[in-house]
């Protein structure tokens, strides 16, 4: 199936979706419940498999299965690891014509190393990772960044669009990935500001409420305050997005500062507090439990 011929035909689609972890459960859903043709899936958790099922996806066995079946294939897995050995597992049965979208957010050297493979066998790849966290997952109103050719994003934009309501193709393969880790850095970072900063003002009698109310008046406003600070003062680390997956991409944004002999020292100061947090066991807990690290809770 030529890209040509699947322009504006996306319900003649097969999907098949490869993880459905506490992102890609809810992405895949939404595909489900908003796309005309079978949706394959599969994970290591056949529990989440059984219950994708429960809401009219093809349960696979295997990934094998569902890229034999899959017009397009989407993955969303944790690391560079995972999603190079996926792409070399499924390789054999990727076909001319069939259509890679690795949500997944790893090093952008890595997602151009296997779009090559993919493309090598005449099939087209994107990178496509997602921004905001597991409630937007859920509603559906997730921001995509795309890396891939010119030709085939008004392919993959409408069904990227059943997962987000933002999405903008950054330029070639890889470029997504290197807006995400962009993005998240910057996150981190403000994150860091404000965590430094709330913990100044309360040392002097400022109540969290009155911080942000305060901040909201002036340049110092910002998403990340406006929606969390509820959350810091009632000290609730129920997690929509890890520490261990920050960590990761603050890892990642490390490794491209390098590459490009760029010196990012905001960066490394956010990073710092992330590995403290990963040394003291509290990885799975939600990112903003980085106030913790901030705080001094983990100072002997």
């Amino acid at each position: 199936m030529q890209i040509a011929k699947m322009c504006g035909c996306k319900e003649k689609m097969k999907i098949g979706f490869i993880g459905l972890g506490i992102m890609g459960e809810s992405m895949c859903e939404n595909i489900v419940k908003k796309h005309d043709d079978k949706v394959y899936c599969n994970d290591l958790n056949r529990a989440q498999v059984a219950k994708l099922a429960g809401v009219g996806a093809v349960p696979c066995e295997n990934n094998v299965e569902v890229a034999k079946n899959a017009d397009v294939i989407i993955s969303m897995v944790p690391k560079s690891e995972h999603v190079k050995a996926l792409y070399t597992e499924i390789l054999p049965y990727i076909t001319a014509g069939k259509i890679c979208i690795d949500m997944s957010t790893i090093d952008p050297s890595v997602s151009r190393e296997v779009a090559s493979m993919v493309k090598g066998k005449g099939a087209q790849f994107a990178d496509a990772p997602v921004v905001k966290s597991k409630p937007a997952a859920i509603a559906g109103t997730l921001g995509i960044y795309a890396g891939c050719d010119e030709e085939l994003f008004p392919v993959i934009e409408p069904l990227l669009k059943y997962m987000g309501c933002n999405v903008i193709r950054m330029g070639e393969n890889g470029m997504g990935l290197v807006m995400k880790i962009c993005h998240n850095t910057l996150v981190a970072e403000i994150q860091n500001g404000v965590n430094e900063t709330i913990n100044l003002a309360k040392r002097y009698g400022v109540s969290i409420e009155d911080f942000a109310k305060a901040i909201s008046y002036g340049g110092g406003q910002n998403f990340y305050l406006d929606g969390q600070w509820k959350n810091l003062e009632a000290e609730n680390w129920t997690t929509a997005f890890s520490i261990e997956n920050m960590h990761k991409d603050l890892g990642i944004c490390g490794r491209m500062a390098k590459e490009s002999d760029f010196a990012m020292p905001g960066m490394e100061n956010a990073k710092r507090v992330y590995d403290e947090c990963m040394e003291e066991g509290i990885g799975k807990e939600d990112f903003r439990a980085t106030f913790k690290a901030v705080r001094g809770d983990f100072n002997a």
